[in-house]
Parts: C-alpha cells; sequence; structure tokens
C-alpha cells in the first residue's frame, strides 16, 4: 500500500508526462473500441440492409445476383417475372404481404423503382425499422414519384418539383419520357440504404411512360390484398416485373413456398432468402472485416510503442529522484514494484477515459453512421468480447510497464547519483 501511494503521488508530480501517455492511451482505448464497434454493427446492418422480407423473388439467376440487382440496384436481370406468375404465387396460403417492383429506367443516374403503395407499409430496412417520409407522403395518383433522401439532397429537389424519367440505368440516356413527367409528393427520411438513392413511382406508371394503358381491368380469379390499389389505378396489370419480395405468415410457409418457386414449371423462377444470401454476400468481403482488425491492432500497438517511449524516456530523467529513494532504504524490487505500478495505473485511467470518450464518440456519431453509411450502431454496455480487448490492453501496458521497471531493479545508487556529462 505504501508504494501504491508513492505511485501515485509521482504520477500527481510528473502530471504533464503522464497525462500525454494517459491521453495516448485513451485515443487508442477509444479508437479500438470504435472500430470493433462499426466493425461489429456494419456486418449486423449489411445483413440488415432489407429486414423483415422473407423472400425476394425474380427470374432465374444466381441468388447474390438478384439480391444485387433487387436490393442494391446493382447490375440487371435479363428477364423478369410474368404478373400472372406473380399473382398466382401471391395468392397461396401462407402470403402475408407481397410488394412487387419493376426496375430498368433512371433519372440523372438514380434508379426508378415501380412498386405499389404496400412498399412503403411494409418494407423494412436495419432492424425491421419502417420507411418513414420527411416531407410528404406516399404517391396516390400516376404521375406522383417519392424521392429517396439522397436523390433530393445530392439534386435539390423539394415537393411539387417536376421529374422526367429516363429509359435505362445509368448517368447517359438517350430516351427521355417527356410527355409524362412526375411530381414529387414525397421525400424519405435517410435510411443508409439504396432506398436512398431511389425514386419510387407507382407500378402502374412504369407501363404508361414506356406507352402501354394504365388498366383499370380484374382478374376475379386471382383477386387479392391490392385490390383498393387497382380502384386507385396504382398497380395497373403489367405483363411483367423485375422482381417481387414477400412476408409469410410462418417460416414454414417461407419454406415451403420458395422450394414450389424454385421448382415452378411455368416459369424460371428463383427464390431466394435475403437474410441468407447477405451473408454470403458478406464473407466475399471478408477483406474488408480484416482490415479493420488490422488497423485495430495497429492503432493499439502505436499508443502501447509510445507509452515505452515516455516511460523510458522518464526513467532517464528519474534516475537520481530512484538513487534518492536506494539511499533511504528501498530496495530494488521496491522500485521495480513502483514503476510496475505506475504504468498500471496509467494504463487503468487510461482505459477509464478511453471508454468515456467511446461512448461520447459513439452517441454523437450514431446518428449520421445511420443516415450517412447505413451502420445502425448499438448504444449498449461493453459487450463480454470489449472487456477482453481492454484486459489485453492492461495486460500489454503492464508488460510494457516491466521494461524500465527491470532497468530501474539494475540501477545502482552511484549510477543515480554521478552527473553524466
Amino acid at each position: 500500500m505504501i508504494i501504491a501511494k508513492l505511485a501515485y503521488k509521482s504520477l500527481l508530480n510528473r502530471r504533464a508526462s503522464v497525462l500525454l501517455t494517459l491521453f495516448t492511451i485513451a485515443i487508442s482505448v477509444m479508437l479500438l473500441l470504435s472500430i470493433e464497434r462499426v466493425r461489429i454493427d456494419a456486418k449486423s446492418s449489411f445483413s440488415n440492409t432489407i429486414s423483415g422480407t422473407d423472400l425476394i423473388v425474380g427470374a432465374r439467376t444466381g441468388d447474390i445476383q438478384l439480391l444485387l440487382s433487387s436490393v442494391f440496384r446493382i447490375g440487371h436481370t435479363n428477364n423478369g417475372v410474368s404478373w400472372k406468375s406473380y399473382q398466382y404465387i401471391t395468392s397461396q396460403r401462407g402470403v402475408k404481404w407481397s410488394i412487387p417492383i419493376s426496375l430498368g429506367d433512371s433519372h440523372k443516374g438514380q434508379a426508378v423503382l415501380g412498386t405499389t403503395l404496400d412498399y412503403f407499409s411494409h418494407y423494412r430496412f436495419a432492424k425491421k425499422q419502417n420507411l418513414t417520409f420527411n416531407k410528404g407522403h406516399p404517391f396516390a395518383a400516376i404521375n406522383e414519384v417519392v424521392l429517396g433522401s439522397e436523390v433530393a439532397n445530392k439534386l435539390g429537389y423539394k415537393l411539387n418539383d417536376s421529374i422526367v424519367i429516363s429509359h435505362g440505368m445509368g448517368n447517359t440516356s438517350f430516351h427521355h419520357h417527356d410527355d409524362n413527367p412526375f411530381k414529387v409528393v414525397g421525400i424519405l427520411n435517410p435510411t443508409g440504404t439504396p432506398v436512398d438513392k431511389t425514386l419510387h413511382i407507382p407500378l402502374a406508371a412504369i407501363d404508361l411512360i414506356h406507352g402501354g394503358k394504365a388498366s383499370h381491368e380484374h382478374e376475379h380469379e386471382h383477386e387479392h390484398e391490392h385490390e383498393h390499389d387497382e380502384h386507385n389505378n396504382l398497380v395497373g396489370h403489367p405483363k411483367q416485373i423485375t422482381a417481387f419480395l414477400m412476408g409469410f405468415n410462418s417460416p414454414l410457409y417461407t419454406l415451403q413456398i420458395r422450394r414450389n418457386i424454385n421448382q415452378y414449371k411455368q416459369e424460371a423462377l428463383l427464390g431466394i432468402m435475403p437474410t441468407v444470401t447477405l451473408k454470403e454476400l458478406w464473407e466475399m468481403l471478408a477483406i474488408v472485416e480484416k482490415i479493420l482488425l488490422l488497423f485495430s491492432a495497429v492503432v493499439v500497438l502505436v499508443s502501447l510503442l509510445g507509452m515505452l517511449t515516455t516511460l523510458l524516456a522518464n526513467l532517464s530523467q528519474r534516475r537520481r529522484e530512484l538513487a534518492i529513494l536506494r539511499s533511504v532504504g528501498a530496495r530494488p524490487w521496491h522500485l521495480f514494484t513502483l514503476i510496475s505500478i505506475e504504468s498500471l495505473l496509467t494504463t487503468l485511467l487510461g482505459c477509464l477515459v478511453g471508454s468515456a470518450l467511446y461512448y461520447l464518440v459513439i452517441f454523437s456519431a450514431g446518428g449520421y453512421l445511420q443516415s450517412h453509411a447505413g451502420i445502425s450502431v448499438n448504444i449498449t454496455m461493453l459487450s463480454y468480447y470489449e472487456l477482453g480487448l481492454i484486459g489485453v490492453i492492461m495486460a500489454a501496458g503492464f508488460i510494457i510497464g516491466l521494461i524500465p521497471a527491470t532497468r530501474a531493479y539494475f540501477y545502482s545508487l552511484s549510477d543515480g547519483m554521478s552527473i553524466k556529462a
């Protein structure tokens, strides 16, 4: 206890250099915990880019290709799904809801998605969060459009602005649908997902801008939950769609209908479970996770080396102090223990301050990460894994402190008292 008190007073006496070392450790702990939290939550958020959807159904391609085209708007499928097949599949027992989507058009490089009002009711992102409106409301007429947050911000659109859709994806298009302009009636809140970069129009408008007619016809044998949309002329009766999302009353229905879809004889279709396919896609991007882990390790290593440099520099300046302690009866192991406790206390305080800074950073940047990077950060107590990381830093700090402690152990009285040129 006496040595511990002496170590505490010694730290106070050298508060300037100690604070510098403590600050270095605190920053490294904050960065380590923040990087680990972002790494873990980025993986979770990536897996939840689309949430609460049990199946995505499209033309038979590859699982990842269908996911990229329907969710991330990357690439495209060569074939679509006939409207007849869509109606038949979504009329099966156990189907809770479905969302048809039609892609292929764009506006100044941003994807245009034709869908129904069910999109705004049932589409989920992150941890089953609903789409919400920053301004306006869902489309209610065939010539209305709802913008993702990034589209509105990037292109400077506001409510009641007029927009012309172009045929084809990408920044360059040679065919603009000037005869069918759309009025902006809603702007969604940021989600950090491809929804932010998408313009949403009624499904019936896709046929209309391509020269078709919005249909009011019903096929009585296939009437289902979208009937109210048919009356509003927002769904129409398209020949085919790009894909559709489905939710079920029970996981058993998911597996059963997925098997039926993959064996569907009338049309070559593919049903994928987005959560499973997203995990497969993340595994393909595992290099990103490894880079973040490596960066975390480098941050800690640099801070510990900085701590070692500071301790050794201070030790050279403290030779006389240590020699005086020896002259009043301190044994070499007393000096060894003193330096070890000082390094342990410095590391402990650095970890505590770093943990506090970590919570401050996560709390401050949580909203920004969600809206701009799509990373839903969880502000919770430190997990056992994170506490283990701090424990490793504490152990590493203690081991680092043994180096100057060992040097102090072998300092002789004459070495400390002699004046060196």
